[in-house]
């Protein structure tokens, strides 16, 4: 397959480890391409999405542009379309034009995560965290019969595009204050965090029973050990770092831009394991 390129942009960038993600899947399969991060931001984004040309082969797209991409591309795949955010961008030449396909690699990496530790269904979840990372969440439990999730925000109002994908999704969310979230972690079986880890202290300090062996996945990586992660296991709770999470959705996103499949084993060498 010809040389092509492909990057992650977000801002900011410095801390992501999809170019080695993908680097390794590239040495793997045996391509020539080439991965690098940029640093763009809501306002240059347009500009840098418009600047493609046939050489690229996709994009990966971190905080804050999974919203603020998708008026931009051609086709909205339909989980991403009900997600409201896309994380992936497919570059597909067609004949004398461009066709952009804006995907959604984060619902699958929640939804492989938690298989790994062998949650495949369950009926009683919680979602930290109102954002975009969140309805990706909202939809991974969905998937796995969690639908009605119990979602713990700061601010309901801030919560508007997450209200909005459940309606689309069949699911029925139960909005509480983050401050009572311990007692309803209490009973699930799964409960996927996105929130970063100074605010997930503040839930550790009142956690004070799970569900033997219920999981929590953290989404966020940096740090791979969290304040809420530590109080969860210490109450026998199964704990899923977000690198898990990551290396799943890079994996499907390399999946999506070469049409090749790469075995999780060939990107996990390359992230944090303790």
């Amino acid at each position: 397959m010809a040389s092509r390129r492909a990057g992650v942009l977000g801002h900011p960038i410095g801390h992501s480890l999809s170019p080695a993600l993908h680097r390794a899947a590239y040495e793997y399969l045996g391509l020539d391409w080439d991965y690098q991060a940029y640093d763009v931001d809501e306002a240059a984004l347009p500009s840098f999405v418009n600047g493609l040309d046939g050489s690229w082969a996709g994009l990966s797209l971190t905080m804050p542009l999974k919203v603020a991409a998708m008026p931009l591309v051609s086709f909205v795949e339909p989980m991403a379309k009900l997600v409201g955010a896309i994380n992936t961008i497919v570059v597909q030449p067609v004949t004398d034009h461009l066709q952009l396909v804006g995907a959604n690699t984060d619902v699958h990496g929640v939804v492989a995560a938690l298989a790994e530790v062998g949650l495949e269904r369950a009926s009683r979840g919680v979602i930290l965290g109102g954002g975009a990372t969140a309805t990706s969440a909202l939809a991974a439990l969905g998937r796995i019969g969690v639908t009605r999730p119990v979602v713990a925000v700061r601010s309901r109002g801030r919560a508007g595009a997450l209200l909005r994908a459940a309606t689309k999704m069949g699911v029925e969310p139960r909005f509480v204050d983050f401050q009572d979230a311990p007692a309803f972690m209490a009973d699930a079986e799964a409960v996927v965090s996105t929130i970063p880890a100074a605010a997930g202290a503040e839930l550790a300090e009142r956690l004070t029973s799970v569900v033997s062996g219920a999981v929590l996945l953290d989404a966020i990586y940096d740090p791979l050990v969290t304040p809420l992660s530590v109080g969860w296991t210490t109450q026998s709770g199964l704990f899923v770092p977000g690198t898990r999470m990551l290396v799943h959705q890079a994996a499907e996103q390399v999946r999506l831009m070469t049409g090749q499949t790469v075995p999780y084993r060939v990107m996990e060498h390359v992230v944090p394991q303790e």
